[in-house]
């Protein structure tokens, strides 16, 4: 991997914290672009000025991210804050999503393209509902990675045995999900142990700090290379002089790797063709690979148009319309069963009727809801839903790219919800 393709996924991590309230959250953030001196030296004047106003002799880092908190409130409607910060191995986008219960969509929003989610646990309180509700939309995201940071350690006296207890609670908890890599880090984020540097208070705890974790993770194995995806955004065709027959095909690597002379599928015309030519920019290359944005030819002249799927012949997408998922509902409109809304799925417009709702989820015990089956706000529900045109999907646990749709109420062009193909 040469320094120009840097952007692509094996440098960034792009991670999400969530927590309760009060968990510090905000110090954590705060902690990680401190010590890992990701911040500017006026930031960090400002942020010891109003400290020391505080008179607490302790600079509070929350401050750093609480910046944003202001705009918070004057109620804007999906708020994340994206924060980027880099250290020499890596660069990092963090989403920090709000805790509360009416902001499940908000972390929906934020974690959807995240490679790792970060839950915080209060050493004091332990698991509490938020961290099962969390936990759960982290697996229901298919996030590969979820870090537990059991903070504030400093105000159990950084006991091992609080530390032990809480994290077979989790364990027992998280056997539920389908998570592949979980980790528990004993934290002060306040104190600073274990975040960025290793803490000499806590010398029971032989694994990695924070910083380390998020260094050296290894993502690239989560994206999907086995099967070829490439949705088209986009036919390019020049009409010059000098590419007068040309007809390239743009768009984004969602899965697999597509080499020049592969053979290759059209959908949903079916009709087979092979690669010709693959130019990322301006330059030609062998091979291409998710997440790249290309430009492919094919050898035959095939009608092709924005919304349709060059793919693998040997793995095929499921195509169909008729799509089972699990909704995240946005709205403050209940969803309708019956009801038709606009759907997006890669570079596909359709159209969609719910056809029935199967269940709600109750996400504090991660079980069926009885009773109301009505979605809601911030609810979570899985539905059946019928398209105007067959959709080419793989299911989100396989590809979270195939694998994900957004519904739009066409009247006010608002998003209403954001859904997993299961």
């Amino acid at each position: 991997m040469s320094s120009t393709h840097g952007y692509l996924d094996m440098d960034l991590l792009r991670f999400t914290t969530a927590g309760s309230v009060d968990d510090g959250k905000s110090t954590l953030i705060g902690r990680l672009l401190y010590d890992s001196k990701a911040i500017f030296d006026d930031q960090m004047e400002a942020m010891e000025k109003a400290s020391s106003k505080r008179g607490t002799g302790e600079v509070d880092l929350s401050l750093l991210t609480d910046g944003l908190r202001a705009e918070r409130e004057q109620g804007i409607t999906i708020d994340v804050a994206y924060r980027y910060f880099a250290t020499p191995k890596r660069k990092f986008i963090i989403a920090d999503t709000p805790g509360h219960i009416q902001y499940t969509r908000n972390m929906v929003t934020g974690a959807s393209t995240a490679n790792l989610a970060i839950i915080l646990v209060d050493a004091r309180k332990g698991i509490l509902e938020q961290t099962c509700r969390h936990s759960f939309i982290a697996s229901l995201l298919g996030i590969p990675h979820v870090v537990f940071c059991i903070n504030k350690m400093d105000l159990v006296d950084y006991d091992e045995a609080v530390f032990t207890r809480i994290q077979k609670e989790l364990e027992d908890f998280s056997s539920k999900l389908e998570v592949r890599d979980i980790r528990y880090i004993p934290i002060s984020a306040l104190k600073g142990d274990n975040v960025v540097d290793r803490s000499t208070r806590m010398d029971w705890y032989q694994g990695p700090t924070l910083m380390y974790l998020l260094e050296n993770v290894h993502i690239a194995g989560d994206l999907n290379h086995i099967d070829r995806r490439f949705p088209v955004q986009y036919v390019v065709r020049p009409m010059t002089d000098e590419f007068h027959d040309f007809r390239g095909f743009a768009g984004r690597v969602q899965g697999g790797v597509f080499r020049k002379g592969d053979t290759v599928q059209v959908l949903p015309s079916g009709s087979q063709s092979t690669i010709k030519s693959i130019n990322l920019g301006e330059r030609e290359v062998e091979e291409a690979f998710a997440p790249q944005s290309v430009v492919m030819t094919l050898a035959d002249e095939i009608d092709i148009s924005r919304g349709d799927m060059i793919v693998g012949a040997n793995s095929l997408p499921e195509s169909s319309q008729d799509v089972d998922a699990m909704l995240c509902w946005f709205n403050e409109r209940p969803l309708q069963p019956g009801g038709k809304y606009a759907i997006k799925h890669t570079s596909r417009d359709a159209r969609c009727v719910v056809k029935e709702v199967k269940y709600r989820m109750d996400i504090s015990t991660l079980r069926k809801a009885d009773g109301d089956q009505t979605i809601r706000m911030n609810d979570i529900g899985r539905v059946h839903l019928r398209t105007t045109v067959p959709l080419h999907f793989d299911k989100y646990q396989r590809n979270r790219y195939t694998g994900s749709i957004i519904l739009i109420d066409e009247s006010t062009n608002e998003t209403v919800a954001a859904g997993m193909i299961v």
